[in-house]
């Protein structure tokens, strides 16, 4: 064979094979790669979230009778819904409570947290840690230590009112919502804390320099420089307060078997109102139907603050 042909010969052996098949062989294995890393995920999910939704779909379709056990009743259960005055009172109040709760706890929580990054306070990383560890507190052990503090019959409250001679009592009918709201912003305050200082700590610091050069005190790079970079972390606290606050049920659970005339009801909120006619009731159709339209109205509001939030942004 001649040396003519010998060079030849591997190019005319690659021509047998399509030139772009390398190419595709190689995305083909990367999206092969990359669903085996989704899959466990999807696995999961699939079964914490798409499989129970379906389920409840489906029972909120039926009713269950004294008499012939579960029918099918089609949209029923919502229409009722729509109509109960129990659902609508724990609605306005735990609409009620976000509007007044979340705002004062996210304040509280950027103030504490340009105050650590100001970096002129003592102590900083005791202070941290000492802020965020309610956070860690399990909801129960929470409701149970608050219940104990403020408590009448065998609480903090009732010692002072047997030395003051006073009749205080943060649980009445009409302040437990407030005491709920005290305890909801001592445990999650430091959490939403975290938050705005971790973003606070990516600021670069070229911006701070070149605030310092043109003579900003510290107000105007708070307004200037701070606050614009919390914008986004603002946003998905605002929304991840409002599913929490939507969410509200360990409180008005345990406090009834602590206090007494503390004006919680079975309906006290929607998620309780759910509880008892499901494991209470025996409504597990109804109560199906509610925490359905209780999700969906979740969703809305907060997509409703992102589209807001990312309008913002755009308009800055």
């Amino acid at each position: 064979m001649s040396a003519t042909e010998r060079m030849t010969r591997p190019a005319a052996a690659s021509t047998l094979l399509p030139a772009g098949e390398p190419q595709q062989y190689r995305r083909r294995r990367t999206r092969q790669i990359g669903w085996a890393f989704v899959a466990p995920f999807g696995v999961l999910f699939a079964l914490v979230f798409i499989v129970p939704i379906t389920y409840a779909a489906y029972l909120s379709l039926f009713q269950d009778r004294m008499v012939g056990g579960p029918s099918f009743v089609g949209l029923d259960n919502y229409t009722k819904l729509f109509g109960d005055a129990q659902f609508w009172d724990g609605v306005s109040r735990v609409v009620s409570f976000t509007l007044i709760q979340v705002p004062i706890m996210l304040v509280l929580a950027l103030v504490l947290a340009l105050a650590m990054d100001s970096m002129r306070l003592r102590g900083m990383r005791f202070m941290r840690v000492a802020i965020f560890l309610p956070y860690a507190v399990p909801a129960i052990v929470s409701t149970l230590m608050w219940g104990f503090m403020l408590g009448v019959r065998y609480g903090l409250f009732g010692s002072i009112n047997d030395w003051l001679g006073t009749d205080i009592d943060p649980f009445r009918p009409s302040t437990t919502l407030i005491s709920i709201g005290i305890m909801v912003t001592w445990a999650f305050t430091g959490y939403n804390m975290l938050i705005f200082d971790s973003v606070l700590k990516a600021v670069p610091q070229e911006l701070y320099e070149a605030a310092a050069i043109d003579g900003a005190g510290e107000l105007r790079v708070i307004r200037a420089i701070k606050l614009p970079a919390l914008r986004g972390s603002l946003v998905i606290t605002v929304i991840f307060s409002i599913i929490g606050t939507f969410q509200i049920f360990n409180e008005p659970q345990i406090l009834p078997s602590m206090v007494a005339n503390s004006g919680i009801t079975t309906y006290y909120t929607p998620n309780l109102y759910a509880f008892n006619l499901a494991f209470t009731g025996s409504q597990q159709g109804y109560a199906a139907a509610l925490a359905l339209v209780m999700a969906a109205f979740t969703i809305a509001i907060a997509y409703a603050v992102q589209i807001r939030g990312m309008r913002d942004a755009l308009d800055q």
